[in-house]
C-alpha cells in the first residue's frame, strides 16, 4: 500500500509539473493563458519590482537549496528517498504557480519589433529555446530527472540506481542546455517589457550563479576527474564559452 501512494504521488507530483511547464510557456511568451508575464494592472512600479522579485527569490532559494546534496541527506530523514525528487518536483511547480498568480506587470515598452522579420524570427527561437529544454531531458533520463524512474523503482521492489553522466548531443555542444534553453526562450521575445526584462535578467543571473557555484560543485565532487576533464572539452551555457 505504502509503495503504491507513493507511486500515485510521484505521478501526480508530475502531472502538475507538466502542466505548470506548459503554463509557463504561455506565461512568458504571453499567449493562450489566463494570466501572462504582461496582463493584469499595473501598480505602483518600486511595488512591482519588490513584489516580483521576492517571487523569483522564493523559486530560485526552493530549487537551489533543495537540490543540493547536503539538504537532500537532512530531507531524506524526514521524506522518503524514493519520492524526494517527486516532493522536490511538487514545491517547484508550486514556487512556480505563485509567480504566476502574484507576478505583478511593467508594462513600459523596452523593444517592440512585432509583425516585422526580426520578430519572427525571435518568434521561432523562443519555440526553439522551450524544445532545446523538453528535449535536453530526454537526452539524460526525463523520468529519473522528475522522480517517475525512482517511484516506478519502488513500487517494483527493486533497488534504485543511478543511471550515470552521458554526453550525449546537446550535451556535447554545452554541460547544461536545459539552462541555455530557458535564457534563450526568456529572451527570444518581440516585445520586450519592462517586467519580462526584469524577468529575464533576474533569471539569467540566477541560471549563471546556480550552474556556476553550485551545481558545477556538485557535480565535480560527485564525478570527480570525468566531470573536470568534461568541462575542459565543453562551454558551460554558451557554445565554446566557460571551459576550464
Amino acid at each position: 500500500m505504502a509503495r503504491a501512494v507513493a507511486f500515485i504521488y510521484g505521478v501526480l507530483a508530475y502531472i502538475v509539473f507538466f502542466l505548470t511547464f506548459l503554463y509557463s510557456v504561455g506565461f512568458i511568451g504571453g499567449f493562450l493563458v489566463p494570466k501572462h508575464i504582461n496582463s493584469g494592472e499595473e501598480g505602483a512600479l518600486a511595488v512591482s519590482i519588490v513584489i516580483n522579485l521576492i517571487l523569483l527569490s522564493v523559486f530560485a532559494l526552493q530549487h537551489s537549496i533543495m537540490a543540493r546534496p547536503k539538504f537532500k541527506e537532512i530531507w531524506t530523514r524526514i521524506v522518503p528517498k524514493q519520492i524526494e525528487r517527486s516532493t522536490y518536483v511538487w514545491l517547484s511547480s508550486f514556487a512556480l504557480i505563485l509567480i504566476f498568480v502574484f507576478w505583478r506587470p511593467m508594462q513600459g515598452v523596452i523593444w517592440d519589433v512585432s509583425g516585422t522579420i526580426f520578430g519572427s524570427a525571435l518568434q521561432v527561437i523562443f519555440w526553439m529555446g522551450w524544445l532545446i529544454v523538453l528535449t535536453s531531458t530526454f537526452m539524460i533520463d526525463h523520468f529519473d530527472l522528475f522522480g517517475l524512474r525512482q517511484i516506478y523503482l519502488n513500487l517494483k521492489q527493486r533497488d534504485y540506481n543511478h543511471t550515470g553522466f552521458k554526453k550525449v548531443l546537446f550535451y556535447k555542444i554545452v554541460r547544461h542546455p536545459i539552462m541555455s534553453g530557458f535564457m534563450i526562450a526568456f529572451w527570444a521575445i518581440p516585445i520586450m517589457t519592462a517586467g519580462h526584462l526584469l524577468f529575464a535578467v533576474v533569471c539569467t543571473i540566477y541560471i549563471y550563479i546556480a550552474v556556476k557555484y553550485l551545481e558545477e560543485k556538485d557535480l565535480v565532487d560527485s564525478m570527480g576527474a570525468e566531470y573536470i576533464d568534461y568541462q575542459k572539452e565543453v562551454g558551460m551555457l554558451i557554445p565554446g564559452i566557460g571551459k576550464k
